[in-house]
């Protein structure tokens, strides 16, 4: 009876995710829709304060997320120029309609879409890449070569999560989630299944062998600072290693996050004046330390 009752829950969880990827209704009306909610879903996360350095402000920056949506569509595209049509669509709405939902409340304004670059970059990357992608509704080996990439860049996600601030745990958990879930999704064999998981599961032991643990967070005033005006925004582009803000106009002092060592440039614009700094996060001695430097000035 109890070996009936697991064979039946593989059973329902087989076809529930056999429905999920492959037998969901996805026209263009689902897809336009589909990108507009995850827009607003993600502008409102990058708006409300509650949200703000959490797991969950993580969707307007990082690509987790974004693998989630993109593989629900490819696997319910029946050719593979339609899964690379539809997939660039939707992250040729959905981007930069997040950024214009955020332009009435951002320091930013308008020039928030100065953010949008890199995106926009990444959308016309994925017309090829749904296309070779639409190949995982195979279900066999060639399943697995395509989500290699995925599969690795989800657990050096989720170990960077779990294994730096604790804030980002959430993230490392819904990493492992989508981890689990394409695995039993798209492959069926005991041999594939092991070498979908093997995958992330190399990528965070490497991780764990090769890479420094730094938690790094402060705020101080930036050198050679002038009285900022309220209009002054911070220019910097956004990165796993290193973030920088600056909350207070009037003294220049910023708060800034690392989570390695290194260097990183960033930029202050106020008016049409534009100064330019460096942070360098160091090991002195056994201890992590955090320097600023000035490094000029510009006009635009």
């Amino acid at each position: 009876m109890m070996k009936q009752n697991r064979s039946d829950e593989h059973s329902i969880q087989s076809q529930f995710l056999e429905k999920l990827y492959g037998e969901l209704p996805m026209g263009w009306p689902v897809v336009i829709l589909l990108a507009v909610g995850a827009a607003v879903l993600t502008a409102a996360v990058l708006i409300l304060p509650v949200f703000k350095d959490t797991s969950f402000e993580r969707i307007g920056v990082y690509l987790e997320f974004w693998f989630v949506p993109a593989i629900l569509i490819m696997a319910n595209c029946e050719k593979p120029l339609e899964s690379a049509l539809k997939v660039f669509v939707f992250f040729l709405i959905s981007q930069p309609l997040i950024y214009l939902l955020q332009v009435p409340f951002t320091m930013f304004g308008w020039g928030i879409f100065m953010f949008y670059k890199r995106w926009f970059i990444m959308t016309l990357a994925t017309f090829p890449m749904a296309f070779i992608g639409w190949y995982i509704t195979k279900r066999n080996w060639l399943s697995v070569l395509i989500f290699a990439p995925v599969l690795a860049y989800l657990g050096y996600v989720a170990y960077g999560c779990a294994a730096g601030n604790p804030t980002y745990i959430l993230a490392a958990v819904f990493c492992a989630i989508q981890i689990i879930v394409y695995v039993l999704a798209f492959f069926p064999g005991v041999l594939q299944k092991i070498a979908g998981l093997a995958i992330p599961v190399i990528v965070a032991v490497v991780l764990s062998f090769t890479t420094t643990h730094v938690d790094l967070t402060g705020e101080e005033s930036l050198p050679e600072a002038p009285s900022f005006s309220e209009e002054a925004v911070m220019l910097m582009d956004w990165n796993e290693t290193f973030n920088v803000q600056l909350i207070d106009p009037q003294t220049g002092k910023v708060y800034f996050h690392a989570s390695d060592y290194g260097t990183t440039s960033f930029a202050v614009q106020d008016g049409d004046t534009v100064y330019h700094y460096t942070l360098e996060v160091y090991d002195d001695n056994g201890e992590d330390r955090a320097k600023f430097t000035f490094d000029g000035t510009d006009k635009e």
